[in-house]
């Protein structure tokens, strides 16, 4: 096993994670696999997460929070733990994302990331390589919480009809995602309109960005480069970023007709198919 105590609390939330339930459970006189048993989990899972090789779920730290009664501690914790695992560059980003009241986005090439499924959120996540994947998934679904929460923002998305055939994943991950948009639209505070290709030359050519609004601090546009994001309250930045995806959001289909665009394509392109000899292939 690899010697625990060269672990840093102050290294990290997750070096911080791992030591305080590396502590809690010997003060709980448990063994790792006694605790594993209780939280349902192997003896090997629980070193993992001590020694910070390991990101722990939300659903982990909610049964070690019942099995070593620690009130909470490690629901809350886990929340910090799982947005470090974002890039750092966009980390502040997700942080005034998470205090936003309104979500305006335009996505050229990808589902947006409020509203990607896990397998498809992997699988794009999987072209950057590098060995922190399970976190930086872990991290984009963490994001997602803002949108099940009790007072959520409301979020709008605009996606290029060109998101919907972008193949990411495979069929059966691709199914799933396009099934996800329409149950998210059955949200009030969710809209999604796609901008059909029949839209020609708009005003989401230079690509994708964001729009947040608060209601007590100025309006944020956020763009991406290939190497990393930028956040700017620049008065004539917001005043394009409005102007454009007003434009968009009238060129795009209205929110009915791009879930029925979104279901057909859903259907054709990514339901069974049947192969050569007959057979039925997801």
């Amino acid at each position: 096993m690899v010697n625990i105590r060269d672990l840093d609390p102050s290294a990290s939330p997750l070096d911080y994670y791992g030591s305080e339930l590396r502590r809690l459970r010997e003060e709980a006189d448990l063994k790792q696999g006694q605790l594993g048993g209780v939280v349902f989990c192997t003896a090997s899972l629980i070193g993992q997460i001590e020694t910070a090789k390991k990101v722990p779920t939300r659903d982990f730290s909610e049964r070690v929070d019942a099995a070593l009664g620690t009130g909470g501690f490690f629901s809350r914790l886990v929340g910090l733990v799982l947005r470090s695992q974002l890039p750092t560059w966009f980390q502040p980003y997700a942080e005034m994302e998470a205090k936003a009241s309104y979500i305006s986005s335009f996505q050229a090439q990808l589902v947006d990331g409020l509203l990607q499924t896990e397998s498809y959120a992997r699988a794009v996540l999987r072209v950057r390589g590098g060995a922190n994947l399970e976190g930086l998934v872990a991290g984009r679904m963490e994001r997602q919480r803002i949108l099940r929460r009790d007072n959520p923002p409301l979020s709008w998305a605009v996606l290029s009809e060109a998101v919907l055939y972008q193949e990411i994943g495979g069929q059966e991950v691709m199914r799933d995602q396009l099934a996800h948009l329409l149950v998210c639209q059955e949200r009030e505070w969710v809209q999604v309109q796609i901008l059909p290709f029949g839209a020609g030359a708009h005003a989401g050519l230079m690509g994708s960005f964001s729009l947040l609004r608060f209601e007590e601090e100025p309006d944020i546009v956020y763009t991406e480069d290939f190497v990393r994001g930028h956040m700017t309250a620049d008065v004539q930045a917001l005043k394009e970023g409005h102007l454009r995806y007003d434009h968009l959001r009238a060129a795009a289909l209205p929110v009915e007709d791009s879930a029925a665009l979104i279901a057909r394509v859903m259907e054709e392109r990514y339901g069974h198919q049947p192969d050569p000899d007959g057979r039925e292939l997801a």
